[in-house]
């Protein structure tokens, strides 16, 4: 796993051992940040089931003002701390053990990357009922393609307005209504 472009583009990061965590591919990490691109410069980001926190170091990489991370795997929390001491980043960092659901509204963030491991469906309808309720600017949901008809086209106040495929992988896109 490697940080693929910006400020720490080609470093490579730490990943738990195991398969409790399910590392977003690289190609479709590029694609969400060439997306992403004309909104991330001094954003905030907040990467929930996060892992090694590689779509949220790549988000500080490019441009992200701070990054809040939320885990509840010890194995991954102890790689995303690594990374982020190795790359000095502490600073511009917040780190939340615990489930994503009940923590995701407590923050102000501009983006949210929800990534719940696959076969836990309900914590994909926990977070986006939250978040539909108490909306942030964007909501990215990473989620397999096969899935895409189980969610919803709306949680409350969110509305979904783009959804990117890549072979197993998609990404729904999630804006507040107008």
């Amino acid at each position: 796993m490697r940080v693929i472009g910006g400020e720490f583009r080609s470093r490579r990061l730490k990943t738990p051992h195991g398969d409790s965590v399910r590392p977003t591919p690289d190609r479709l990490r590029e694609a969400l940040f060439n997306i992403l691109a004309p909104r991330i410069e001094g954003a905030v980001f907040l990467d929930a089931y996060a892992g090694s926190g590689s779509v949220g170091i790549e988000a500080l990489s490019r441009g992200a003002r701070r990054a809040i991370f939320i885990e509840k795997s010890r194995p991954a929390l102890r790689a995303l701390e690594e990374n982020i001491r190795m790359l000095d980043i502490a600073s511009r960092c917040e780190v939340h053990a615990g489930s994503a659901a009940p923590l995701i509204t407590r923050f102000d963030a501009d983006i949210v990357f929800l990534d719940p491991p696959y076969p836990r469906e309900r914590e994909y309808q926990l977070c986006l009922e939250a978040l539909g309720e108490q909306p942030r600017p964007l909501v990215i949901v990473q989620h397999a393609s096969r899935f895409t008809s189980h969610l919803r086209d709306s949680y409350g106040k969110l509305r979904r307005v783009r959804i990117l495929s890549q072979g197993d992988n998609s990404l729904s896109f999630y804006e507040p209504r107008p």
